[in-house]
């Protein structure tokens, strides 16, 4: 899977082209630059290990965190257990995040992003959401 040129230097930058990549519940890939991954495993490990969700989103994210690095053409290696798990047989999309990229089944993404177009908002937005103007 390669990397978009437009962020290549920005995360030779920010992480010396060193990656994590782990698994979301919604069946795609999260790909962090190590420093930001460092930061978000060390407030996971902090869960309290006796709360049910808590130890399972520890167990699954950090379970199948992988260290990658991005080659001269821009490339990372994402393992066949990865793949496997978001379901990457043929044409993959990758979507930035911010902090992070999230690797996705191409029909699998159209299908959610339709999905979550198509649904209705119920009003209630988190309270840091509702000081954004969109």
């Amino acid at each position: 899977m390669a990397i978009p040129t437009r962020y290549r230097e920005r995360l030779a930058a920010r992480c010396d082209g060193e990656m994590v990549i782990t698994v979301d519940k919604d069946h795609c890939l999260l790909i962090y630059p190590l420093p930001d991954w460092e930061e978000l495993e060390r407030k996971l490990v902090r869960l309290p290990s006796m709360h049910k969700v808590a130890r399972r989103i520890v167990r699954i994210m950090v379970g199948y965190a992988t260290e990658v690095d991005i080659d001269r053409s821009g490339r990372i290696l994402v393992s066949r257990e990865l793949r496997d798990f978001a379901g990457l047989d043929k044409q993959a999309v990758l979507i930035g995040q911010g902090n992070k990229f999230e690797l996705w089944d191409e029909e699998t993404w159209i299908g959610k992003r339709d999905a979550w177009l198509a649904e209705e908002d119920d009003g209630d937005l988190p309270a840091d959401l509702e000081s954004i103007s969109f």
